[in-house]
């Protein structure tokens, strides 16, 4: 049995209420990390918003059932449009060891034909600034506090490189895949670690059957993904068997994209 050197390690999760965040949460806690879930608490979801804010009901139901398997999760409010919220995060968290930025906003029209200043703006904001943010708060704290084995996972896209039709979202993860190179460089010398994770096509529920067969043939391994895929990839990265990798963007996707 693998001991990942996790248990009473602090792990602060943003969009942790539902998909690859709420599995994500799940596998830390069953490492015995203390696990602090962000979420956005948005009930009401516009039309343009191009995927699911379940809210606060979810967040407070993943907690129950992870306390129903013996673990506790803190829950953190908060939009990641407010360049603010870093600090907020982290004061209330306390000491975090472990930082994984899994939110994401993605938003329709994202074509090249509809671009529009606002929607690039959204997606910058969420996927790629607000991870910026909250990279340099942790690594602020970290090296404040004596911090060892720090540890920061990013989650992107297979498709980073090019997503036809979504290039606001598209360009917006390449950019958290760069931030993720060039903060490995600087904060590695203060013993933090800097990765990405590049999911492929992932059943969250936005994957119709139809969408399923067209997809299916360029996914070598021939089945799609689950969200403990990805979270498993995550805790791997952020465990002590990974404390030499660094500045990488791995691909978990079946062989998608490749």
């Amino acid at each position: 049995m693998i001991d990942f050197g996790l248990d009473s390690r602090t792990v602060l999760i943003t969009g942790g209420n539902s998909g690859i965040g709420a599995a994500t949460v799940r596998a830390f806690s069953a490492q015995g990390a203390r696990v602090v879930m962000h979420f956005l608490d948005a009930p009401v979801v516009e039309p343009h918003i191009g995927h699911s804010v379940l809210g606060r009901a979810a967040a407070e139901a993943i907690a129950r059932e992870v306390a129903a398997s013996g673990g506790a999760v803190d829950l953190l409010v908060g939009d990641l449009l407010d360049s603010r919220l870093g600090p907020v995060l982290f004061d209330a968290a306390g000491d975090v060891d472990v930082l994984v930025n899994n939110a994401a906003h993605c938003e329709v029209p994202d074509t090249a034909l509809e671009v529009a200043a606002a929607v690039l703006d959204r997606h910058f904001a969420v996927n790629a600034r607000a991870a910026a943010l909250l990279m340099g708060e942790f690594a602020r704290r970290f090296i404040a506090r004596g911090g060892r084995h720090g540890r920061i996972v990013n989650v992107s896209t297979d498709a980073a490189r090019t997503f036809a039709t979504q290039i606001g979202y598209g360009a917006s993860k390449a950019a958290l895949e760069a931030l993720t190179r060039s903060v490995a460089i600087e904060l590695g010398p203060h013993g933090i670690t800097v990765n990405a994770v590049a999911p492929g096509p992932v059943q969250t529920g936005w994957i119709s059957d139809e969408l399923k067969r067209q997809v299916l043939p360029g996914i070598p391994l021939g089945t799609l993904g689950t969200p403990e895929d990805i979270a498993d990839a995550i805790v791997f990265l952020a465990s002590r068997q990974a404390r030499w990798i660094t500045g990488q963007v791995v691909q978990v996707a079946g062989g998608h994209a490749l």
